[in-house]
């Protein structure tokens, strides 16, 4: 926070019981959230970007162009194997909500929560009870599934039946044979018409919350300069996040989520309404699905098994390209000589005189956006984020989750 941005004009100190008294005031009544993987983490689900124990920091011990490409939209059609490995881990039914998530729900009971935008693909805030008009998934999410050929819908039931099923099996349409993906937003995809539709409420805040998010990723870090000047707006992160900090009604509270929600709630008097909602989502882990019936293993064992799946599916992959190349090289080789003559007499032009035979020439790559030569990673709508922060959602950050693309 900069020294010189002088005493809040809204709340009447820049402090956790200053926030607790504005939101009991009759000046707050529409409050406007921001989450990231940060509130999910103490559910169990790794974030993305923290070191060594995020999602991407193992991804990128496997041989995979970028850790990123798990969510990238050409990637998945060349191969969906890594994807669906990972998606097991991350699917819906397998965590249930924190207390962060709680409450979230107790801010629409008490009829100020507006909307909840959040880049998580988990759902846990559906699961916790927010109703879906109030929460704008920026990212997508597990909520649903479709074709990427036809964008036929996929139904819910035989898409549990088959994350359920010991051997990766990759869905595929049934009108079409197309591949189906989950409604998350992949690098290369637009995102959701919803996300654009809402961000012109911001302007009517009177606070807004930003959770468990490092801020990193466009354009969802850039709704906090969406807000009024008048309107206060708060950090819930284990670090310093955006812009937060630099206007005179900014308040950073560092901590874990869940604990400086708690010491939130005490300060509004609101313990027991948060642990009554907090107790009612014990239920909603599927048993079929919960990791912790299995066996106590820890987060990092489970990315761990998870990374030599993936590995393995790679290996695989690479195994049966090999047998059919060497197929096809049988296949030629067995060819009459006047049928290979043909074929290498063919030849092509790239526009510019040069020539090339028609059976090497190589498709041109006309919409590569994700990366540089830098490795610029891209935000979902397939723009560079070129601030190259170092790993730290979604979320994707240290407390955060990322999705949940997840």
């Amino acid at each position: 926070m900069t020294d010189d941005i002088g005493p809040p004009r809204v709340l009447d100190e820049r402090s956790l019981p200053g926030i607790a008294r504005y939101i009991q005031s009759n000046e707050c009544k529409r409050i406007f959230v921001m989450t990231g993987a940060g509130i999910s983490t103490s559910a169990g689900i790794p974030d993305f970007r923290s070191p060594e124990t995020g999602l991407y920091a193992n991804l990128a011990r496997l041989n995979l162009p970028h850790p990123e490409a798990v969510f990238d939209i050409r990637f998945f059609r060349a191969n969906p194997l890594p994807f669906y490995t990972l998606a097991r881990e991350l699917a819906p039914g397998r965590y249930r909500p924190t207390r962060t998530h709680s409450f979230l729900r107790l801010l629409h009971e008490k009829k100020l929560l507006h909307t909840c935008f959040t880049q998580n693909i988990d759902t846990l805030e559906r699961k916790a009870g927010i109703p879906s008009y109030r929460i704008v998934e920026a990212h997508g999410s597990f909520a649903g599934q479709k074709c990427i050929d036809c964008e036929a819908p996929f139904d819910d039931g035989k898409m549990k039946r088959i994350m359920l099923e010991k051997a990766i099996v990759i869905p595929k349409c049934d009108q079409c044979g197309g591949l189906v993906k989950p409604n998350i937003v992949f690098f290369g995809e637009a995102l959701p018409p919803e996300f654009h539709k809402s961000i012109y409420n911001l302007v009517g805040a009177d606070l807004l919350i930003v959770i468990g998010t490092s801020l990193v990723v466009h354009p969802f870090a850039s709704l906090t300069e969406l807000v009024l000047e008048t309107c206060p707006r708060v950090l819930i992160n284990l670090d310093p996040a955006g812009s937060i900090g630099e206007r005179p009604d900014d308040v950073v509270i560092l901590g874990k989520c869940d604990d400086v929600i708690q010491r939130l709630c005490k300060l509004l008097h609101w313990e027991e309404e948060l642990d009554t909602l907090w107790e009612a989502t014990k239920d909603s882990v599927d048993p079929e699905e919960d990791i912790s019936a299995v066996s106590p293993r820890n987060v990092e064992a489970e990315v761990e098994e998870l990374m030599e799946e993936v590995k393995k599916n790679l290996e695989l992959s690479a195994r049966l390209k090999e047998a059919t190349e060497k197929l096809e090289k049988r296949d030629e080789a067995e060819k009459p000589p006047e049928d290979r003559a043909s074929v290498s007499s063919q030849t092509v032009t790239d526009g510019t005189g040069a020539e090339d035979t028609a059976a090497t020439k190589p498709a041109a790559d006309t919409d590569r956006t994700e990366t540089s030569e830098k490795g610029a990673e891209l935000d979902p709508s397939g723009e560079a984020d070129t601030q190259h922060e170092e790993p730290s959602d979604a979320g994707d950050d240290q407390d955060e989750g990322k999705h949940g693309k997840l």
